[in-house]
């Protein structure tokens, strides 16, 4: 950390050429070390490789084109509007970079939760130390091969457990953004207050996805199962849970059933398209989700494999265990309610998420549920496909500051307000200097004030 904050006091990572460099570098990495992210992922997640190219890779390729396309505009000062007094002056915010920034990864996206915040942290024009998941085999790989991409002396890439984390949150960093769960997040949060250190805090939660009585059934079955069971439902912006009425759960089931056939056959645990728990730790805390409510669709597990078949759950209850916690695995509970209005009358009741999701052919419907409930992110008639722009934030409710695109930039810059006034002309700034008098105060007062404006609409 030192080390880092020595490169920082001299200014190296300020010039717009060096922060394009070292984004230039991400790129070459990505290319590069394409199979080993493959491999590694598949050895992680059992995740497929078309998962992994689409979330890993792609992703992180087009976060990285769009800084690039875009870093020489958003680094620009920003003009402001000047009082009559100040209008000899210059006025503007400078996008500051904080200084040395700690980045914790999380285990479910290895690769783009590493990346996309470290291409956010860079553009920003930061020293950054990142701290992968002990809990990924892809550690290793972000560990030993990424550093020769980037300048040492800038860039660090530190690895180990609770241990080793706890004692690097000892130190004093400028900025910390961490993603993962609520309670590690609550570490990290009481470890940053001691130095008074922000901190963006990305973390999980229950997303819920209300299906309405008018709609495609078949579109609907396919998209909530493609959200739901991508990487092996490990995805902290999956649909969490479905909110229906009964008739249409009764719809949905064989809608889902045939869905999960098409994109898995009869035997998920046979395709390769469809991943495995992380973790012996994470499948057993999966398994046991499995006692809420009733086995409508799947259920099999394999501890030696670390499977869970594409379940979905019925006659699930709130006071459910699965409704207490993010399920992060591949079971999709349904909860019946009566109507739109109790559908958001549930999603209110409960902490805000980081996503809402909303299906109906009615666009009414859909706009009832988003201009009345609250969360980080909000996708109608799909799932997921909200977090592949990187033109739209990403974030939660929680999380003080977003990631994607020149959110990212925002993140990791520091708006600073700056003025600078002519030596000369101090004639003008008489009025404000003691002996006071009223006649100066009519002064200051006409040339400071603003007005407001009238509303011509």
């Amino acid at each position: 950390v030192s080390h880092l904050q020595e490169s920082w006091l001299l200014g190296k990572t300020r010039p717009m050429e060096y922060r394009v460099a070292q984004l230039e570098a991400l790129g070459r990495f990505l290319d590069d070390k394409k199979q080993q992210i493959l491999d590694a992922t598949a050895s992680d997640l059992g995740k497929a490789p078309l998962e992994t190219e689409l979330s890993e890779i792609l992703l992180c390729k087009n976060e990285l084109h769009e800084t690039l396309n875009n870093l020489s505009r958003w680094m620009k000062d920003e003009k402001v509007d000047r009082t009559l007094a100040m209008q000899l002056d210059s006025a503007f915010i400078r996008k500051d970079p904080y200084g040395v920034v700690l980045i914790i990864a999380p285990w479910n996206y290895p690769v783009q939760l590493f990346l996309v915040p470290l291409i956010g942290a860079i553009a920003a024009g930061n020293c950054v130390i990142v701290k992968p998941s002990e809990v990924s085999k892809t550690e290793r790989l972000m560990a030993e091969a990424l550093p020769s991409y980037l300048d040492e002396d800038c860039f660090a890439v530190v690895t180990g457990g609770v241990q080793e984390t706890t004692r690097l949150l000892e130190n004093k960093f400028d900025y910390i953004f961490f993603t993962g769960s609520p309670s590690v997040g609550r570490i990290v949060m009481t470890a940053a207050a001691k130095h008074l250190t922000p901190v963006t805090l990305e973390l999980g939660g229950k997303n819920p996805c209300y299906v309405s009585d008018t709609c495609d059934v078949t579109n609907v079955a396919r998209r909530v199962v493609w959200g739901r069971f991508f990487n092996a439902g490990q995805t902290c912006i999956a649909p969490d849970y479905l909110l229906c009425t009964l008739e249409m759960q009764e719809k949905l089931l064989p809608a889902l059933q045939k869905a999960i056939n098409d994109f898995y056959g009869p035997n998920p645990r046979e395709s390769p398209d469809f991943g495995c728990i992380v973790s012996d730790k994470q499948f057993q805390r999966v398994q046991r989700l499995l006692g809420s409510g009733r086995v409508a669709i799947g259920g099999q597990t394999d501890e030696a494999e670390r499977y869970i078949a594409p379940t979905v759950l019925v006659d699930v209850q709130p006071s459910d265990p699965i409704m207490q916690e993010e399920v992060f695995g591949p079971i999709l509970p349904i909860v019946i309610i009566a109507n739109v209005d109790e559908t958001i009358d549930f999603i209110n009741s409960r902490e805000r998420p980081l996503a809402v999701y909303a299906f109906s052919s009615d666009d009414k419907v859909v706009n009832q549920v988003l201009e009345r409930t609250s969360s980080g992110g909000f996708c109608g008639n799909d799932t997921l496909m909200h977090v592949t722009l990187p033109s739209l934030p990403f974030g939660g409710i929680a999380a003080w500051e977003r990631t994607n695109g020149k959110f990212s930039f925002d993140t990791f810059s520091h708006p600073r307000g700056c003025l600078k006034r002519w030596m000369g002309r101090e004639s003008l700034n008489a009025p404000r200097y003691p002996p006071y008098s009223q006649r100066k105060f009519g002064l200051v007062q006409a040339t400071s004030k603003v007005t407001r404006k009238s509303d011509c609409s």
